[in-house]
């Protein structure tokens, strides 16, 4: 027996384990031994993190597309897994210790890795469980993880190859570096931020002639201690004579050159620029164009690093100033910023101050300022990998969808710059690299073998003799400290890259590797275009020569109702298991699946949530309606439609082998909204509004042929349904179809999605979309005009034919009750005061003289109509206001869109309704 009320939260425990329990998600299974596989790889979420909303749709999004598979007969790998998460973990673990009085260069590195280590055991993977709970269906018993042994061997291979093969190199060179954190991050991980700053103005006097002087504009005065030149454009006449001479560094008293290059912008500043190669990326190319030196004048942590810095102290002469300067050693560069300033303005170097706002790039985890930062890491020249990923694309080995995302994906590749994946951290995937005593570096998947071939080599240049290589290698302590380990690990998106082919076992041939690799779809945030799904294409095809997916689906993001784009700051964040807790997981899933337009945004509304809560409601009450009416399949029905000669019967199964195609056909093509709106409206209008309360005069009569039928046509309906609707709403499906097949069927997650049959009927679907078209009409003119629901209205048809003739008779009983029809006449033209409805081609008419206060709708509808009016004038002058749609975000620009969109439908609603009064 079906409870009366549906109670998520039980019924989803209950249906995890069931899942669980029958290894439902397993792949492999032997019942699909020879079945087609399909493989989704899960983007690994970082072991930091929990379930946010944008988790909820892209896992929605892919459990919808196993689900449905899986049903389909395929063999379905969906491979789970998390992301060690470098940087984030490391902070997350930082600030564990730091409450506990501990630093982390207090500890040995081993010590630190082993608190992370036990930190991921104990708190990581919450986001699993919180996956589960959503309804993910990944293989579970599959799980992986980024730092795993298997993966990690998978990280040392492809490190050794590419090096060997020329496209990992080790440079100094200047780089993205995150003080916070005191590493370098790649450019994909900063971000521009916009911020009110000033641009001050410098004069640098020309050597010989102290009280002449070129003047430069900068954002970064605290920087100059590290320049090198003054550059200006070549055609800048305002500098003829200058260039080739020099200038002396304020306060420091270094001859610096004054270099023509196109670099400088007549038009921005003074024409004049400083050059800071070691501080700056623009400055960098202009410092390698001209030769220049290169000073860093910063530490790790952007403290200024000048007493004993022999590139800042080499020409400068010993004295006062020079004292001044070094006193201003270790402070932090915003600090160092200040003292500065005041210095050149006390000393008279300072010429203006202006207020300038300027993006300036932050690091997009620490939030604070990165500096460029001249140091030694390594790089991988990805230009030769990119050229196989752009043409994979181009040849169609892999789709976008939707497919204007490719133009991201060829612009980024298109321009791509050497990746640089060192970083300065202890946790993450350490650099296979060792340094022999001469310094040279030696890169090998194992420490004994880099150090075979540093011996090998020393013992070649005759630095030893071949006993002592022999003697070295034999003796642990002597091998361990002959070479020195790399210190950096690998930036997370290296490992990250491997994962659609390292998770299946490569570099091994492994079973699954050959079953399940390539894998089918990618389902991921444009966000990550670059940092990911960039970067499997390029290492999968290095890799394995394959191209790691065919399709990469693309969704948008969930935004809050007004469209803002969800943060904390803001409070604007909906949490997705709040919403679990509140109304199941269904509601929310179906939610986000109903909005998932391809390339719209979601604007998310607890209101939606609300409202799929309470579909999931009325498919509970319908499954109780067929059990309480013995609509119930028959043991071992085999899934076809049962014989049906009622005309209602025919139109049902018509609009059921509809529904189902349109669903199927838009979640192969990837329009889930689509997808979710066939089947919601065939459910809720169709199935239940109309369907279910055409039949109940049959169910609810007598027992018959035309009730037997009735009955199974309902359950085979229903039992559609509900496979229907599993991909999208699999709890409460299962459980019905559990308490409807009483555990006889299988599991609902298992069974076959439903064969796609010509069951149309035209002569039924006509019909019985007479009788609802007719229904609806009267029923849109009663509300529209003020009719009082209990009153009774005849209704007229105005010289029908022979066919509506014999449909009114027919259906006599069923329009009178749906209708609140007092009775159905016939007459060759309308009544006097009578509103007119077109069905089919046919007039019936409503004769409301008596019923509706004429005056009073019209007065009533006629302040509306004024009232939408106002509305709409309101609305147009903001839109119509260029510097409110400019200044305005976009999301309040979209609403008011929407909301004057929404006032004229219902002013052209009204207008219509007036129109049927007047003629009245």
């Amino acid at each position: 027996m079906i409870d009366k009320l549906f109670d998520h939260a039980s019924v989803e425990a209950r249906m995890a384990a069931r899942w669980d329990e029958a290894g439902a998600f397993r792949a492999g299974r032997p019942d699909r031994a020879e079945a087609e596989p399909y493989c989704i790889v899960i983007p690994p979420p970082n072991v930091t993190g929990s379930l946010h909303m944008g988790h909820a749709l892209n896992n929605t999004i892919q459990d919808i597309l196993c689900r449905f598979e899986r049903m389909r007969g395929r063999d379905v790998l969906w491979q789970p897994g998390m992301d060690h998460a470098g940087i984030a973990t490391q902070m997350v673990v930082e600030r564990r210790l730091a409450e506990q009085g501990i630093q982390r260069r207090d500890l040995e590195r081993e010590d630190f890795v082993r608190h992370v280590w036990a930190w991921k055991e104990e708190s990581g993977g919450q986001i699993t469980s919180q996956l589960q709970r959503l309804g993910a269906s990944c293989d579970w018993t599959r799980e992986r993880f980024t730092m795993d042994e298997g993966l990690s061997r998978a990280v040392l291979k492809v490190f050794v190859d590419l090096y060997r093969d020329g496209l990992i190199y080790r440079d100094k060179r200047l780089v993205n570096w995150d003080p916070k954190f005191s590493t370098a991050i790649s450019d994909l991980e900063v971000q521009q931020v916009e911020t009110k700053g000033n641009l001050w103005f410098i004069r640098y006097p020309l050597e010989g002639e102290p009280d002449r002087y070129i003047e430069v504009a900068t954002t970064r005065p605290e920087t100059m201690l590290g320049d090198v030149a003054v550059a200006v454009h070549p055609e800048d006449e305002r500098f003829n004579g200058l260039i080739g001479r020099n200038a002396i560094l304020p306060l420091v008293g270094r001859a610096i050159p004054i270099v023509a290059d196109t670099y400088s912008d007549p038009e921005k500043g003074t024409g004049a620029v400083k050059i800071t190669p070691a501080h700056d990326f623009n400055d960098f190319e202009v410092g390698r164009r001209h030769g220049l030196t290169l000073i860093n004048i910063f530490g790790p942590e952007a403290q200024l690093r000048i007493a004993g810095n022999d590139a800042f102290l080499d020409g400068l002469s010993d004295g006062p100033a020079l004292d001044s300067v070094l006193a201003l050693e270790g402070l932090d560069r915003a600090e160092a910023r200040k003292r500065i300033v005041a210095m050149l303005d006390e000393a008279g170097y300072l010429a203006a101050v202006e207020p300038h706002n300027h993006a300036v790039p932050h690091g997009d985890r620490s939030g604070v300022p990165v500096e460029p930062y001249l140091t030694d890491q390594w790089f991988v020249d990805v230009k030769p990998l990119a050229e196989r990923a752009l043409a994979a694309v181009r040849s169609g080995e892999t789709r976008f969808v939707p497919e204007n995302w490719e133009k991201t994906y060829f612009q980024w590749l298109e321009n791509i710059q050497p990746w640089t994946i060192s970083r300065q951290l202890w946790w993450g995937h350490r650099i296979p690299a060792w340094y022999g005593p001469d310094g040279r570096v030696y890169v090998a998947e194992s420490e004994e073998e880099a150090l075979a071939e540093a011996l090998a080599h020393d013992v070649v240049n005759g630095t030893l003799t071949e006993e002592e290589g022999t003697a070295i290698a034999s003796d642990p302590d002597r091998a361990a400290a002959f070479l020195t380990r790399e210190e950096d690990v690998l930036d997370t998106w290296f490992s990250s890259a491997l994962w659609p082919f390292s998770t299946m076992g490569w570099p091994d041939e492994t079973p699954d590797l050959v079953r399940y690799y390539p894998t089918n779809t990618l389902v991921t945030g444009f966000d990550i275009i670059f940092f990911w799904v960039a970067r499997m294409m390029m290492m999968g095809l290095y890799c394995t020569d394959r191209v790691p997916f065919d399709t990469v689906y693309i969704h948008a993001l969930v935004r809050d109702e007004r469209g803002a784009k969800m943060s904390k700051s803001k409070g604007n964040v909906i949490d997705p298991i709040q919403l679990i807790d509140s109304y199941g997981a269904d509601a929310l899933r179906f939610t986000l699946a109903a909005m998932a337009a391809q390339g719209r945004d979601i604007k998310l509304s607890l209101q939606r949530v609300e409202g799929y809560r309470n579909f999931a409601t009325k498919i509970w009450n319908a499954a109780r309606f067929a059990e309480m009416n013995g609509c119930v399949s028959p043991a071992g029905a085999t899934g076809a439609p049962p014989p049906a000669t009622d005309t209602l019967n025919r139109w049902i199964l018509a609009e059921c082998s509809r529904a189902l195609a349109d669903c199927t056909t838009a979640i192969e093509e990837y329009r889930f909204n689509d997808a979710a709106g066939a089947a919601y409206r065939f459910v809720w209008n169709t199935f239940c509004d109309w369907h279910i309360e055409l039949a109940k005069p049959v169910l609810l009569g007598p027992d018959s042929p035309a009730k037997d039928e009735a009955r199974a046509v309902t359950a085979y309906v229903f039992d559609t349904v509900l496979k229907l609707l599993h991909p999208f709403m699999p709890f409460v499906t299962e459980e019905l179809w559990a308490l409807r097949n009483g555990g006889g069927a299988g599991l609902l997650t298992l069974a076959a999605w439903p064969a796609i049959g010509d069951l149309s009927h035209p002569e039924s679907e006509a019909e019985i979309g007479w009788v609802i078209d007719l229904i609806s009409e009267i029923r849109s003119v009663r509300s529209e005009l003020g009719v009082p629901p209990a009153a009774q209205v005849p209704l007229v048809l105005v010289s029908p034919s022979a066919e509506t003739r014999a449909r009114a008779g027919r259906w006599n009983e069923t329009l009178r009750r749906q209708a609140r029809l007092s009775a159905i006449e016939e007459a060759t033209t309308p009544p006097g005061q009578s509103v007119q409805v077109v069905v089919q081609g046919e007039v019936a008419a409503l004769p409301l003289a008596g019923i509706v206060d004429l005056e009073a709708e019209l007065d009533r509808l006629g302040r509306e109509a004024a009232k939408l009016d106002g509305e709409i004038v309101k609305i147009d002058a903001k839109l119509g206001n260029e510097s409110f749609v400019s200044r305005a975000p976009e999301e309040v620009v979209e609403e008011q869109r929407e909301r004057r969109a929404e006032a004229v439908a219902r002013r052209a609603r009204i207008d219509e309704a007036l129109a049927r009064l007047k003629a009245l």
